[in-house]
Protein backbone atom coordinates (compact mmCIF):
# COMPACT_ATOMS: atom_id res chain seq x y z
CA UNK A 1 0.00 0.00 0.00
CA UNK A 2 1.40 3.36 -1.03
CA UNK A 3 1.11 6.41 1.25
CA UNK A 4 1.98 10.02 0.45
CA UNK A 5 1.70 13.17 2.52
CA UNK A 6 0.09 16.39 1.33
CA UNK A 7 0.54 19.47 3.50
CA UNK A 8 -1.94 22.32 2.90
CA UNK A 9 -0.34 25.70 3.58
CA UNK A 10 -1.91 29.12 3.03
CA UNK A 11 -0.19 32.45 3.52
CA UNK A 12 -3.34 34.27 4.61
CA UNK A 13 -4.32 33.73 8.24
CA UNK A 14 -6.47 35.92 10.45
CA UNK A 15 -4.45 35.28 13.59
CA UNK A 16 -0.98 34.82 12.08
CA UNK A 17 -0.46 35.88 8.44
CA UNK A 18 2.48 34.15 6.79
CA UNK A 19 2.95 31.57 9.52
CA UNK A 20 4.23 28.80 7.18
CA UNK A 21 7.25 31.04 6.50
CA UNK A 22 7.81 32.06 10.12
CA UNK A 23 11.23 30.99 11.35
CA UNK A 24 11.43 28.26 13.97
CA UNK A 25 14.89 27.27 15.13
CA UNK A 26 16.47 28.71 12.00
CA UNK A 27 14.10 27.04 9.52
CA UNK A 28 10.66 28.03 8.16
CA UNK A 29 7.81 26.26 9.93
CA UNK A 30 6.73 24.62 6.66
CA UNK A 31 10.21 23.11 6.21
CA UNK A 32 10.06 21.52 9.65
CA UNK A 33 6.65 20.03 8.86
CA UNK A 34 7.87 18.76 5.49
CA UNK A 35 10.97 17.16 6.98
CA UNK A 36 8.96 15.40 9.69
CA UNK A 37 6.54 13.99 7.12
CA UNK A 38 9.13 12.85 4.58
CA UNK A 39 11.17 11.14 7.29
CA UNK A 40 8.28 8.68 7.64
CA UNK A 41 6.43 8.66 4.31
CA UNK A 42 9.29 9.40 1.94
CA UNK A 43 7.04 11.30 -0.47
CA UNK A 44 5.27 14.53 0.40
CA UNK A 45 4.05 17.72 -1.25
CA UNK A 46 3.08 21.15 0.06
CA UNK A 47 -0.23 22.33 -1.45
CA UNK A 48 -0.28 26.11 -1.39
CA UNK A 49 -2.01 29.07 -3.00
CA UNK A 50 0.88 31.47 -2.49
CA UNK A 51 3.97 31.91 -4.64
CA UNK A 52 6.12 32.86 -1.63
CA UNK A 53 5.43 29.53 0.05
CA UNK A 54 5.91 27.65 -3.23
CA UNK A 55 9.34 29.22 -3.75
CA UNK A 56 10.35 28.67 -0.13
CA UNK A 57 9.57 24.95 -0.39
CA UNK A 58 11.53 24.61 -3.61
CA UNK A 59 14.45 26.51 -2.08
CA UNK A 60 14.95 23.87 0.62
CA UNK A 61 14.60 21.03 -1.90
CA UNK A 62 10.97 20.17 -1.20
CA UNK A 63 8.07 19.55 -3.58
CA UNK A 64 5.15 21.95 -3.84
CA UNK A 65 1.94 22.22 -5.84
CA UNK A 66 0.12 25.47 -6.61
CA UNK A 67 -3.61 25.32 -5.90
CA UNK A 68 -6.54 27.72 -6.18
CA UNK A 69 -7.12 30.50 -3.65
CA UNK A 70 -10.85 29.88 -3.18
CA UNK A 71 -10.85 26.51 -1.37
CA UNK A 72 -13.08 26.41 1.70
CA UNK A 73 -11.04 23.71 3.43
CA UNK A 74 -7.66 22.03 3.49
CA UNK A 75 -9.33 18.82 2.33
CA UNK A 76 -10.49 20.50 -0.89
CA UNK A 77 -6.99 21.86 -1.46
CA UNK A 78 -5.52 18.37 -1.01
CA UNK A 79 -7.91 16.90 -3.56
CA UNK A 80 -6.90 19.51 -6.15
CA UNK A 81 -3.23 18.78 -5.45
CA UNK A 82 -3.81 15.03 -5.77
CA UNK A 83 -5.49 15.54 -9.15
CA UNK A 84 -2.65 17.74 -10.39
CA UNK A 85 -0.05 15.24 -9.22
CA UNK A 86 -1.93 12.35 -10.82
CA UNK A 87 -0.80 10.36 -7.81
CA UNK A 88 -1.11 6.59 -7.73
CA UNK A 89 -1.06 6.55 -3.91
CA UNK A 90 -3.61 4.34 -2.16
CA UNK A 91 -3.80 6.63 0.87
CA UNK A 92 -3.17 10.35 1.23
CA UNK A 93 -2.19 11.70 4.64
CA UNK A 94 -3.14 15.29 5.42
CA UNK A 95 -0.68 16.97 7.78
CA UNK A 96 -1.44 20.57 8.71
CA UNK A 97 1.22 23.07 7.69
CA UNK A 98 1.37 24.45 11.24
CA UNK A 99 2.35 21.16 12.93
CA UNK A 100 6.17 21.17 12.90
CA UNK A 101 6.38 18.56 15.67
CA UNK A 102 4.19 15.88 14.15
CA UNK A 103 5.75 12.62 15.36
CA UNK A 104 6.82 9.46 13.57
CA UNK A 105 4.69 7.40 15.97
CA UNK A 106 1.58 9.40 15.05
CA UNK A 107 2.10 8.97 11.32
CA UNK A 108 2.84 5.26 11.76
CA UNK A 109 -0.33 4.82 13.85
CA UNK A 110 -2.44 6.42 11.12
CA UNK A 111 -0.82 4.25 8.46
CA UNK A 112 -1.59 1.05 10.38
CA UNK A 113 -5.27 1.97 10.69
CA UNK A 114 -5.53 1.08 7.00
CA UNK A 115 -4.59 -2.51 7.78
CA UNK A 116 -8.34 -2.70 8.39
CA UNK A 117 -9.90 -2.88 4.90
CA UNK A 118 -13.02 -1.12 6.21
CA UNK A 119 -11.10 2.05 7.09
CA UNK A 120 -12.11 4.84 4.72
CA UNK A 121 -10.74 7.80 6.69
CA UNK A 122 -8.36 7.75 9.66
CA UNK A 123 -7.51 10.23 12.40
CA UNK A 124 -6.05 10.35 15.91
CA UNK A 125 -7.28 10.87 19.45
CA UNK A 126 -5.38 11.57 22.65
CA UNK A 127 -6.69 11.04 26.20
CA UNK A 128 -7.41 14.30 27.99
CA UNK A 129 -5.42 14.97 31.14
CA UNK A 130 -7.70 17.47 32.89
CA UNK A 131 -11.36 18.47 32.99
CA UNK A 132 -10.35 22.05 32.25
CA UNK A 133 -8.93 20.84 28.94
CA UNK A 134 -12.03 18.73 28.26
CA UNK A 135 -14.23 21.80 28.70
CA UNK A 136 -12.29 23.85 26.13
CA UNK A 137 -14.53 24.21 23.04
CA UNK A 138 -11.43 24.65 20.85
CA UNK A 139 -10.48 21.04 21.63
CA UNK A 140 -13.03 18.77 19.89
CA UNK A 141 -13.97 15.58 21.66
CA UNK A 142 -14.44 12.16 20.02
CA UNK A 143 -16.78 9.36 21.02
CA UNK A 144 -15.92 6.00 19.42
CA UNK A 145 -17.69 2.68 19.02
CA UNK A 146 -16.25 -0.60 20.33
CA UNK A 147 -14.34 -1.12 17.07
CA UNK A 148 -12.55 2.23 17.22
CA UNK A 149 -14.70 4.07 14.69
CA UNK A 150 -15.84 7.62 15.45
CA UNK A 151 -19.49 7.97 16.37
CA UNK A 152 -19.39 11.74 16.85
CA UNK A 153 -17.10 14.74 17.26
CA UNK A 154 -18.16 17.73 19.34
CA UNK A 155 -16.90 20.97 20.82
CA UNK A 156 -19.20 20.23 23.75
CA UNK A 157 -18.24 17.83 26.52
CA UNK A 158 -19.41 14.38 25.40
CA UNK A 159 -20.58 12.14 26.90
CA UNK A 160 -22.49 13.63 29.82
CA UNK A 161 -21.72 11.69 33.01
CA UNK A 162 -24.98 11.41 34.88
CA UNK A 163 -25.00 11.42 38.66
CA UNK A 164 -21.39 12.58 39.06
CA UNK A 165 -19.88 15.97 39.83
CA UNK A 166 -18.48 17.43 36.60
CA UNK A 167 -15.12 18.00 38.28
CA UNK A 168 -14.84 14.21 38.70
CA UNK A 169 -15.99 13.16 35.24
CA UNK A 170 -12.48 12.31 34.04
CA UNK A 171 -12.36 9.62 36.74
CA UNK A 172 -15.38 7.91 35.20
CA UNK A 173 -14.80 8.14 31.44
CA UNK A 174 -11.72 8.31 29.17
CA UNK A 175 -12.51 11.56 27.34
CA UNK A 176 -10.69 11.67 24.02
CA UNK A 177 -9.24 14.79 22.38
CA UNK A 178 -9.24 14.94 18.59
CA UNK A 179 -5.83 15.44 16.97
CA UNK A 180 -6.36 16.97 13.52
CA UNK A 181 -4.29 14.56 11.45
CA UNK A 182 -6.31 12.86 8.69
CA UNK A 183 -5.70 10.17 6.11
CA UNK A 184 -8.03 9.12 3.31
CA UNK A 185 -8.19 6.35 0.77
CA UNK A 186 -7.70 8.04 -2.59
CA UNK A 187 -11.20 7.34 -3.90
CA UNK A 188 -12.79 8.42 -0.61
CA UNK A 189 -10.99 11.78 -0.70
CA UNK A 190 -12.43 12.35 -4.17
CA UNK A 191 -15.93 11.50 -2.92
CA UNK A 192 -16.02 13.55 0.27
CA UNK A 193 -14.80 16.71 -1.44
CA UNK A 194 -17.92 16.62 -3.63
CA UNK A 195 -20.28 16.62 -0.63
CA UNK A 196 -22.20 19.77 0.32
CA UNK A 197 -21.81 21.12 3.83
CA UNK A 198 -24.04 19.28 6.29
CA UNK A 199 -26.24 20.60 9.13
CA UNK A 200 -24.01 19.08 11.84
CA UNK A 201 -20.87 20.49 10.23
CA UNK A 202 -22.41 23.95 10.13
CA UNK A 203 -23.62 23.67 13.72
CA UNK A 204 -20.27 22.65 15.23
CA UNK A 205 -17.94 24.07 12.55
CA UNK A 206 -16.24 20.67 12.26
CA UNK A 207 -15.69 19.42 8.71
CA UNK A 208 -15.45 15.76 9.74
CA UNK A 209 -19.11 15.79 10.75
CA UNK A 210 -19.98 16.23 7.06
CA UNK A 211 -18.33 12.90 6.37
CA UNK A 212 -19.98 11.11 9.29
CA UNK A 213 -23.40 12.52 8.46
CA UNK A 214 -23.04 11.16 4.94
CA UNK A 215 -22.21 7.66 6.18
CA UNK A 216 -18.43 7.58 5.86
CA UNK A 217 -16.47 5.73 8.53
CA UNK A 218 -13.57 7.35 10.40
CA UNK A 219 -11.19 5.02 12.21
CA UNK A 220 -9.54 6.56 15.29
CA UNK A 221 -6.05 5.65 16.42
CA UNK A 222 -4.67 6.54 19.83
CA UNK A 223 -1.60 8.63 20.59
CA UNK A 224 -0.07 9.79 23.84
CA UNK A 225 1.95 12.53 22.13
CA UNK A 226 0.95 16.17 22.50
CA UNK A 227 2.47 18.35 19.79
CA UNK A 228 2.64 22.13 19.57
CA UNK A 229 0.54 23.54 16.72
CA UNK A 230 1.14 27.13 15.66
CA UNK A 231 -1.90 29.38 15.31
CA UNK A 232 -0.55 32.64 16.75
CA UNK A 233 2.78 34.43 17.25
CA UNK A 234 2.54 33.40 20.90
CA UNK A 235 2.36 29.77 19.81
CA UNK A 236 5.56 30.30 17.83
CA UNK A 237 7.30 31.44 21.01
CA UNK A 238 6.08 28.31 22.79
CA UNK A 239 7.27 26.22 19.85
CA UNK A 240 10.77 27.75 20.11
CA UNK A 241 10.93 26.68 23.73
CA UNK A 242 9.53 23.24 22.88
CA UNK A 243 12.18 22.84 20.17
CA UNK A 244 14.95 23.57 22.66
CA UNK A 245 13.57 20.98 25.06
CA UNK A 246 12.96 18.56 22.15
CA UNK A 247 16.65 18.76 21.18
CA UNK A 248 17.79 18.41 24.77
Amino acid sequence: MKFIGIIPARYASTRFPGKPLAMLGGKPVIQRVYEQVTSVLGEAYVATDDDRIFKAVESFGGHAVMTRTDHKSGTDRIEEAAIKLQTNADVIINVQGDEPFIQKSQLETVKHLFDDPNTQIATLGKPFESMEAVQNPNSPKIVCDVNGYAMYFSRSVIPYIRGKESSDWLLHFPFLKHIGLYAYRREVLSQITKLPQSPLELAESLEQLRWLQNGYRIKVGLTDVETVGIDTPEDLERAEQFLKEFKD
